[in-house]
């Protein structure tokens, strides 16, 4: 059944009430007093907005506040941006609905200032998102393809989770020290050593997820449809991959507002590829050299 005007009314209004309270909170927490700023802003617009939507009404509503708990907690999880944003994406619709009921004040608002507001805000972390992507690419494609190999080649889920983390761990503090090296020489407003960190601890949390199956699993695992342990441990290595390729353009397609899906198939098109070809080279090594 259709929802009557005065039921929109309601649900829009209480849409209002929900992230007034939620800018409110965040502008407590947050300690950049730009950022504090600017979310204070926002809550008293969203406050006027529920006005303007209670005069239509006659009553008053209550935050939604499971909504309200939820996006202070992405905040403190993945970040403000994040957060506002994400809260912004899931009211997309609501200039759309206010022209329709006849408030072209209200979409207006919605349509102009929220973003004008959110795309102040300055958070220390997404300076170094450059810095993650590269520890997490790299750390993906090429660990990802060393596994593919050396699974073929040796066939020991137990030499290949030693030869996967010694390899992992050392190019860890590669990458780390090669960024730092090159935010050094590039001259960048970022800090070197935070971008260093950036990339080495994206680097090092990844070679964990992905080796992590060839930990759990051992040679005395059951065969599971037709697979071996060390088979059984690539394809969930290859699983994971793409779960944190999936949630990683995820939230940079939210903070950057870029296409997710884009981003998504590049990246895991160049997963599929090099560990296609780390497979041929891991299985013509094991012939020639008699592994």
């Amino acid at each position: 059944m259709a929802e009557s005007r005065h039921q929109r009314l309601l649900r829009l209004q209480r849409m209002e009430a929900t992230e007034a309270e939620v800018y409110r909170r965040l502008a407590l927490r947050e300690k950049n007093p730009h950022n504090r700023e600017v979310l204070e802003q926002i809550a008293v617009e969203e406050v006027r907005h529920q006005g303007i939507l209670a005069e239509q009404t006659g009553a008053e509503v209550k935050p939604n506040m499971w909504r309200v708990w939820f996006h202070t907690k992405l905040s403190w999880l993945l970040g403000l941006t994040f957060a506002v944003k994400m809260l912004e994406l899931a009211e997309q619709d609501a200039a759309a609905e206010y022209r329709e009921l006849g408030l072209h004040e209200l979409a207006d608002d919605e349509e102009s200032h929220e973003a004008r507001l959110v795309g102040m805000l300055h958070e220390d972390r997404l300076k170094y998102i450059g810095s993650v992507v590269l520890g997490m690419s790299d750390a993906l494609i090429e660990l990802t393809g060393a596994l593919a190999g050396l699974t073929f080649a040796l066939g020991s889920v137990n030499v290949v989770a030693l030869a996967g983390l010694v390899t992992g761990i050392a190019a860890s503090f590669s990458m780390g020290a090669s960024q730092y090296l090159s935010s050094r020489t590039e001259k960048k407003t970022e800090s070197p050593l935070k971008a260093a960190f950036f990339t080495w601890l994206s680097y090092i949390l990844t070679v964990f997820l992905l080796v992590m199956p060839y930990l759990i699993l051992n040679v005395d695992s059951p065969v599971v449809y037709g697979l071996e342990p060390h088979l059984q441990a690539l394809a969930c290595t290859f699983i994971i991959g793409l779960v944190i390729v999936a949630l990683f353009n995820f939230y940079i397609s939210v903070v950057e507002e870029e296409s997710f899906r884009r981003r998504f198939s590049e990246m895991a098109g160049s997963l599929v590829v090099v560990s296609l070809i780390s497979f041929v080279i891991g299985l013509a090594l094991k012939g020639w050299l008699g592994v």
